[in-house]
Formats: C-alpha cells, sequence, structure tokens
C-alpha cells in the first residue's frame, strides 16, 4: 500500500528516535544532574499560602491534589498488569470478533471512545517515526505488534482556566489527566474483549502530538502544542495502540499554521519566553531535551519547567492566550463563587 506524504518535514539524516530518558518528567525522577531532580513541584505552596495569595488558597491546592488522583493511582500500575486486569475472563476467551468492514470498525471505536468520554478520536497507522526508542527505565520499545493507534482528545474545562498561572487553572489540566486515564484504559479493554492487542498510552510510549497529527487532529502550532480546530489547544491527548483492522484518517489542510505565523500570542503571553517569536519554523533547536530533525517552531521545556516549581503549580498561560483556546479571562476567586 502507498503511504501518504509526510505531514512533517523532517530532516532524515538527523532525526533519530526521542529517548524518553530525556524528557523532563522523566529527568526528575533519574538525572541527578537535572535542576529538579526529586523535587516536589508544589514545594513552595506552603509559602504561596502563607501570602493569601488568590488562586493559591487551600481550596485550590485541595482541589487540585484530588484531581490528580485517579492519574496517579494510574501511573503505579505497569501496563502488563493494566492488560492481564481482565474481569470477565470467559469473554476473553470468546473466538475473536471478525472485522468485515474496517471503516465500519472504526466509526464503532470512535462510538465507543466518546461513550467514555472522547471529545475527538482519530485513527492512524503506527508510525515507528514517532516511537521512544527508550522508556523511562531504559528499555527498547517495539511496537512490531501493532498496526495502528487510536488518539483521543479529551477538551480541558474552559471555566477555571481564565486565571493562569494560578492553581485554580491547574485543576482543568489534572482533572484532565484522570479522564485520560479513565477514557484509555477503557478503550482498551474494549478491544481486548474482542479478543485483539491494545494498550494504553498517556505521555509514554510515543510521541502524541504527531500521532495526533495524522490522525488528523489539528497542527502542530506555535505553542509546542497540538492545536485542534474545536479547541485550539485546550485539549489532552491519549492513544490506544492495537493490531484491530481499522481504517485510518485522512489528515485535512487548514488554516491554523498561517494564523500561528502572525499571531504570537502565546509567546507573548509567556512569562519566561519560552516559545519562540520567529516568523517561520525552522530545525532550530532551544534546548538538549528538543529532539532535533522536524522543522517546526521549538519551544525552551526547562524555562517552563522550571517555571512550574517557582509557581507551585503547572501553568496555561500559553494556552489562555491562544484565541483558538475561547477562553475568557476571569479571576481566580470567581471559581469559588458559590
Amino acid at each position: 500500500m502507498d503511504r501518504k506524504p509526510s505531514l512533517f518535514e523532517v530532516d532524515e539524516k538527523i532525526y533519530r528516535r526521542y529517548d524518553w530518558r530525556k524528557q523532563l518528567f522523566c529527568r526528575t525522577n533519574i538525572d541527578p544532574n537535572f535542576e529538579h531532580y526529586k523535587q516536589d513541584v508544589y514545594k513552595k505552596a506552603k509559602e504561596f499560602l502563607k501570602e493569601e495569595k488568590e488562586g493559591y488558597t487551600r481550596l485550590d491546592y485541595a482541589l487540585n491534589m484530588a484531581a490528580w488522583k485517579l492519574y496517579q493511582i494510574y501511573k503505579q500500575i505497569p501496563k502488563d498488569k493494566i492488560r492481564e486486569m481482565g474481569i470477565f475472563e470467559s469473554g476473553r476467551r470468546l473466538p475473536k470478533y471478525e472485522v468485515k468492514h474496517t471503516a465500519r470498525m472504526s466509526r464503532i471505536i470512535k462510538k465507543v471512545a466518546s461513550f467514555f468520554g472522547a471529545s475527538i478520536t482519530g485513527i492512524a497507522r503506527v508510525n515507528e517515526k514517532w516511537v521512544y526508542s527508550h522508556d523511562c527505565d531504559g528499555k527498547p520499545i517495539d511496537l512490531s505488534a501493532y498496526k495502528y493507534v487510536i488518539v483521543m482528545a479529551i477538551e480541558m474545562e474552559p471555566e477555571p482556566m481564565g486565571s493562569s498561572p494560578s492553581v485554580t487553572t491547574a485543576i482543568s489540566t489534572a482533572l484532565g489527566y484522570a479522564k485520560l486515564s479513565f477514557l484509555s484504559m477503557h478503550v482498551a479493554e474494549f478491544i481486548r474483549y474482542l479478543g485483539y492487542l491494545a494498550m494504553e498510552s498517556i505521555n509514554d510510549t510515543g510521541l502524541s502530538i504527531p500521532m495526533a497529527i495524522e490522525a488528523g487532529l489539528g497542527k502542530l502550532g506555535r505553542i509546542g502544542l497540538l492545536v485542534t480546530p474545536q479547541f485550539g489547544p485546550r485539549v489532552q491527548l491519549c492513544k490506544v495502540f492495537t493490531n484491530l483492522p481499522l481504517e485510518p484518517d485522512n489528515p485535512q489542510g487548514n488554516g491554523i499554521l498561517d494564523v500561528c505565523k502572525k499571531c504570537k500570542l502565546c509567546a507573548l503571553a509567556c512569562e519566561v519566553q519560552a516559545i519562540s517569536f520567529d516568523d517561520e519554523p525552522s530545525f532550530h533547536i532551544q534546548s538538549p531535551t528538543n529532539n532535533p530533525g522536524v522543522k517546526k517552531w521549538y519551544i525552551n521545556p526547562e524555562k517552563c519547567y522550571h517555571f512550574w516549581y517557582e509557581n507551585s503549580v503547572d501553568c496555561s498561560t500559553c494556552i489562555e492566550a491562544c484565541p483558538y483556546s475561547k477562553i475568557e479571562k476571569k479571576r481566580a476567586s470567581e471559581f469559588w463563587n458559590v
């Protein structure tokens, strides 16, 4: 079967599969030379609480911690263990479900994903280029048994997001990860009970954004995130790898990149200048965490991550600034007007 033209400009002489051990969330646990090695991002919370700063109240922190609960549990369960957690074993022993029409099966998968909370779903062939070379423990990753990737996006709640970089805003991120955990596990289990392989994934295993682009969900913007026509970058991504016969989506062009070339509101809003002001995307990387070889606007994740620690919580200011996000600027205290 002929492959479709690439949606990315890649320098094949430079590009190598990304090693997850270079990613900041991984480096905090394994790299003693990393500035924030083994540090708690909330270490300054007590100081902020003493200041009685709006958006950094005890209520905000409590809700944020509560919203992270399910994802933190999900992270503790090894992938192999999740796949073995079949409740109804008789269902797993049924003959493999016969897929007669891949297009219909793809529509069924999207219906199931929507049922479990997906805002947008797309399907692509597994492109090894976007699969991590190694996991955070240094183990090589091989997805040769999986042919397709189902990429799902969930919309982050817009109501609390207008007060970034406050903790009030961060609860949208935390809740999003809980929803991703729920969504990916249930869609994968549905496929396993049909008799096929399925592996759920959030940040692990592969690069979600290029997979989402190939699945037709959106484009990579100046912001360094997936920008969708429906919600802008105000989404979070998860994916399920499978050998279930499916029909990949056909990504359509749109004007997002043309807007990003002129807009620059995300770069202007970033308090630590982690986002490029360049008029055009390029091959110029900004930090050792970047993976060179793809033409795009590279961000500086070290600057961004350091701000999280200084802020005692993650930040969504660039997402708030993007016109595609459709976020109304609000005071943090308005969330608690009950």
